[in-house]
């Protein structure tokens, strides 16, 4: 978002932006937040260039310890650089860059603090963002609902930034790694910042697959049970490579 608010706070407390902290807080990034820093860019730019961002609608951020590494706020992706990049304790206090972080950063916070995620990504993808304003829950179209967990929720609108939207997609998000935040987006989080952004890309996938077939006059798509579901989830358990 745009907008940078400073006068509310999120889910535990934090105030927007950091801009409490004084200059003397900050530090200089370790050599294990400068790679992620770098790496948290490159996925923050992989999210325009595949469609699910447009210009600096969406934010990005990485666990590294007790720091999170953000996104700042206003900056669009193709100008972004890893030295913009903004680190905040799991307070809120902002303890590396100069940059006000993103207006999201409740969100954020919120995951890091209730699961053992290291990163987050927040879209405002146009398929999702759609499904989030036509039901309470993505019909279950494909069975790669069960990679996000089971049948994919929609947090109940709240103005961005605030505690209540954290609040809201908490519970979305209870035993589920990604939800659709009503007439928002979307949000994913996972061990790393490739998985979190896998999820997103998978649920915008899903969530188009779902209007187009349910766009057919005339027809109504087939749907997955719940046990059909819970077989797949078990499937994926062995999926992939074993090293």
């Amino acid at each position: 978002m745009t907008e940078q608010r400073d006068d509310e706070r999120g889910a535990g407390g934090v105030r927007g932006g950091g801009q409490d902290v004084g200059e003397s807080r900050r530090r200089g990034a370790s050599a294990e937040e400068a790679r992620a820093c770098e790496e948290l860019v490159t996925t923050a730019r992989r999210t325009v260039s595949d469609g699910l961002v447009v210009g600096t609608s969406g934010n990005v951020s990485v666990r590294v310890g007790d720091t999170v590494l953000v996104t700042p706020s206003g900056v669009p992706y193709d100008r972004l650089e890893p030295d913009d990049v903004t680190g905040v304790d799991l307070d809120g206090r902002q303890v590396l860059g100069t940059l006000a972080p993103t207006s999201e950063l409740p969100m954020h916070l919120a995951v890091y603090r209730t699961t053992g995620a290291r990163a987050v990504v927040h879209t405002h993808a146009v398929h999702a963002t759609a499904v989030s304003t036509l039901v309470s829950e993505l019909p279950l179209i494909h069975y790669m609902a069960a990679a996000l967990g089971g049948a994919v929720r929609v947090a109940p609108y709240a103005t961005y930034g605030t505690g209540e939207l954290a609040e809201n997609m908490l519970r979305a998000l209870a035993d589920r790694s990604g939800c659709l935040l009503q007439n928002h987006g979307t949000i994913t989080h996972g061990t790393s910042l490739d998985q979190a952004y896998d999820r997103t890309a998978q649920l915008e996938w899903m969530c188009r697959l779902w209007l187009t077939a349910a766009s057919v006059p005339g027809l109504s798509p087939s749907l997955l049970s719940g046990e059909q579901l819970a077989e797949a989830q078990e499937q994926l358990r062995g999926y992939g490579q074993r090293r």
